[in-house]
């Protein structure tokens, strides 16, 4: 039967969610939003047939943001804070020190500003996250740090600071437009400059959606997105895309529910952009040898292409190009790990896990994590596809004759260091592993 197809590519289901989502505002971790989107999730969860949708709360370090400024003399130039950047103010050398490559940091930085960039050059091996290039900065001594989009015409991005240790960061940090960031280097390099950034730290309360289908197996299959979004935008993309398309997904396997052997447990977090800290309160209780594969979607739909990462399991390799050639629909496929977002707190262990998002060509988030993360740039017609693609994916994964093995969390690890992620990981506070 292939009728469900024809009612995921016709619904407006997924998409409704989506308008709703980026409608609220500020879904802040922790916020009176992000408890809107949450209650608003497991609703459409409900809505479209799913069982037992509720929301799990927790405790977490909240953010709000106040004024955030860099000035020299009276020169004052636009910028917003980091989320989780400590409040206060510093002074000291502007120092610009391009990509921000871990070499960058051994020059004698202590006590300075230092500006980098939201990217790695071309020929680099690897993608450097905004957390551990503040972190080598904080080890380095800086004052204050600025992370400067690369992306020419964008805004300044946003993106948080902070370890599981310490969720609130050592050092003011700030993100500045790729324009912005050209004139301070341009006009004020070698000068003393002004950072200050105005924030409160409350405490804080969010929550993870759970719903699901199918019988009640040993075994799951566990969908997830992340319902919270930076404060400063609609979070259309990151990840309003995301949570709407596992509502859709939810929707089409209502239809397909006595075709699934296995159950589907549908878990859309709470706080995945101040730290995964929702995924990890997940991951911590969880039953790790009872999930057969996460699928888990984070900022798809602006590309019409599903790039899924495999991350080095073999048997989801296999199903996603046995999706791909069933539809004849290109899917872009990357065996790499990406320890970011809410699939690494179980694929860290070894459990399999995809990260699904749209396919890039471009290095970075472009127009993600700033206030030009909005609706208009995103199309219904890609969510749909997508959702029928995933969809078919949850059922090839839950069928009995399908069978996933756990990588072991040393293998894990070693892949890690080989593709020179560890270092990375160690300096931000997000190696697990016993050395």
């Amino acid at each position: 039967m292939t009728d469900w197809i024809g009612d995921t590519f016709t619904s407006d289901v997924g998409w409704d969610h989506l308008e709703t989502l980026v409608d609220i505002g500020n879904r802040m971790a922790g916020s009176p939003g992000e408890r809107e989107g949450l209650e608003a999730t497991r609703d459409a969860l409900e809505a479209v047939g799913a069982r037992n949708a509720h929301i799990d709360d927790f405790a977490i370090q909240g953010w709000e943001r106040g004024t955030s400024a860099i000035a020299v003399g009276d020169s004052r130039e636009s910028c917003i804070a980091l989320p989780r950047s400590p409040e206060g103010f510093a002074e000291g050398e502007l120092v610009d020190i391009g990509y921000g490559l871990p070499e960058d940091f051994d020059d004698d930085l202590a006590g300075k500003v230092v500006m980098v960039s939201s990217t790695v050059p071309d020929h680099f091996d690897r993608f450097i996250h905004r957390r551990e290039k503040y972190y080598h900065a904080v080890e380095a001594g800086a004052a204050a740090f600025v992370f400067r989009n690369h992306v020419q015409g964008q805004l300044p991005p946003t993106g948080s600071v902070g370890t599981e240790e310490a969720p609130v960061g050592d050092i003011p940090a700030v993100g500045v437009s790729s324009e912005v960031g050209a004139r301070l280097a341009r006009r004020f390099e070698g000068e003393t400059v002004d950072v200050e950034v105005d924030c409160e730290t409350p405490d804080a309360t969010s929550g993870n959606v759970h719903a699901e289908l199918g019988p009640d197996t040993d075994e799951e299959i566990l969908v997830s997105s992340h319902v919270d979004a930076h404060d400063i935008a609609e979070g259309a993309m990151d990840n309003g895309a995301g949570t709407a398309t596992v509502v859709e997904v939810a929707r089409a396997l209502a239809a397909r529910e006595d075709e699934l052997d296995t159950r589907v447990r549908f878990v859309c977090y709470g706080s995945e952009e101040v730290g995964l800290v929702g995924s990890h309160h997940e991951a911590d209780r969880a039953d790790h040898d009872a999930i057969r594969a996460i699928v888990n979607v984070d900022s798809n739909v602006y590309g019409r292409t599903l790039s899924l990462g495999t991350h080095g399991f073999p048997e989801l390799l296999d199903a996603a190009e046995t999706v791909a050639d069933r539809f004849d629909h290109p899917v872009a496929t990357n065996p790499g790990l990406v320890p970011h977002s809410d699939h690494w707190p179980f694929v860290q262990w070894g459990v399999p896990g995809y990260m699904v998002a749209g396919k890039s060509e471009e290095t970075g988030r472009g127009w993600g994590h700033t206030e030009a993360d909005t609706l208009d740039k995103l199309e219904p017609r890609n969510l749909r596809e997508q959702a029928i693609l995933l969809t078919e994916l949850v059922v090839e994964l839950a069928d009995e004759g399908t069978e996933v093995a756990h990588r072991d969390p040393d293998a894990i690890a070693e892949q890690l260091a080989d593709e020179d992620l560890a270092e990375g990981m160690q300096i931000t506070g997000d190696w697990p592993y016993d050395d």
